[in-house]
């Protein structure tokens, strides 16, 4: 941040271009080393247990392209963190889904397992590696990131690679291309028992949860939006349960799909971010998915919307709680709740009306497609305030500071 006092800031002056300044500053990619590339992609070509773990490296360096054509070449499993959502399409068959704390089951087993770890674009944060002595045990790590302070800062690799994740995966499909067809398929099918392994794990423990005819259950709510949206809408959420029941069950087809602060844990920010992606992009369906809590820290901004005609959607988890805060209190504290009771809140419905927006409420799960397909459909700004199960948790779940082993998945 540079700070510029207020009394230089008034002052007058004549106005020259500076032309004849130059910056240290290139946008040329750097490009990764062609001898530890070469090793990266041996590695990969003779590991029984790989997986590629992504992460928002991916999206900043637009590599969504060339990652699926590099994985789909050697049929390489791909597992992205919660940044890393979009990188890789979430339907794709050799996508195992989210790794970490809230991850999924066949995703972290796969980690847990593999013999060789290729991290793309990531930060190995404690979200997703847990007890930092049990990652990954077996596996030999191959770092490519464009910021050589992340490389070893948590994980020291096996071989670092310093450069532009998108040239990396450029590099490495060409070289595997060289190799010949009859070397890719011997490669791809030594790896078949460890498909098999995983596709087991997939079976054993998919994302589930139990249904309720009486309460509105949340990960329903995500279901029941992507498919009123056919998967298409840019999602911005807060920071909570409802962010991990987005990462599970709206599956991201494409970078820069979802829009969430990450690492940064910013509650608040659902809405603003999606009215800064709607003043970018006036005709892409914006949803904002929001916790009753994060979403009354951010609220006064419907009339930023308002005011600039930007249709964005609200949809609120409502559950009367600090959702994700209130779930750690159940299980790892005895169920001691302490100031996560939203006792006192407003009517989301008059609240959007006084705005100007439109308000929607659904309470039973009989209400809710009408709910989500008026709120979607309203041309201008919309609300959905949707009321659901109070003591819903988010499966599975790593607690912090033990290992993947240790999941909790119901």
């Amino acid at each position: 941040m540079i700070d510029i006092p207020k009394d230089v800031t008034a002052q007058k002056t004549n106005y020259s271009r500076l032309d004849h300044v130059s910056f240290p500053f290139s946008n040329k990619p750097l490009t990764v080393a062609q001898e530890p590339a070469r090793h990266a992609l041996q590695a990969m070509l003779n590991a029984k247990r790989p997986v590629l773990y992504i992460g928002g490296g991916i999206t900043n360096s637009g590599a969504g392209d060339s990652l699926l054509s590099f994985a789909e070449a050697l049929n390489l499993p791909v597992s992205p963190t919660l940044m890393g959502l979009g990188g890789f399409p979430s339907s794709h068959p050799l996508c195992l889904g989210m790794l970490g704390m809230h991850g999924t089951y066949a995703a972290n087993m796969a980690v847990a397992e593999s013999d060789l770890l290729v991290a793309l674009g990531v930060r190995f944060d404690d979200r997703v590696t847990g007890k930092l002595a049990t990652f990954a045990p077996q596996a030999q790590v191959i770092h490519v990131d464009i910021d050589p302070a992340n490389i070893g800062k948590n994980v020291a690799p096996t071989l670092a690679l310093t450069g532009d994740v998108r040239q990396a995966l450029d590099q490495f499909y060409v070289m595997a291309q060289q190799q010949g067809p009859e070397r890719l398929q011997a490669s791809i099918q030594q790896r078949e028992p460890w498909w098999e392994q995983i596709r087991g794990w997939q079976r054993s423990q998919p994302l589930r949860y139990a249904g309720s005819q009486n309460q509105i259950k949340p990960q329903t709510v995500i279901r029941e939006l992507h498919r009123a949206t056919k998967g298409e809408a840019l999602i911005s959420t807060d920071v909570g349960q409802h962010q991990m029941w987005v990462a599970q069950f709206y599956p991201f087809t494409r970078t820069r799909q979802l829009i969430t602060s990450g690492g940064l844990g910013t509650m608040g920010f659902g809405l603003p971010a999606a009215i800064g992606a709607q003043l970018a992009l006036p005709n892409q369906l914006v949803v904002a998915v929001v916790g009753d809590g994060g979403f009354q820290m951010t609220n006064q901004e419907i009339a930023t919307a308002i005011q600039y005609g930007l249709p964005v959607k609200v949809l609120i988890m409502n559950n009367g709680y600090l959702g994700m805060v209130r779930q750690w209190q159940e299980m790892f504290y005895d169920r001691t709740y302490s100031e996560v009771d939203i006792s006192v809140a407003p009517d989301f419905v008059k609240l959007a009306e006084a705005y100007g927006a439109a308000g929607f409420r659904a309470e039973r799960p009989e209400e809710l497609r009408d709910v989500i397909e008026a709120g979607l459909n309203h041309r201008g700004v919309a609300v959905m305030d949707i009321v659901v199960s109070k003591e819903e948790n988010v499966f599975p779940i790593v607690p912090a500071g033990a290992n993947a082993r240790d999941m909790i998945v119901q």
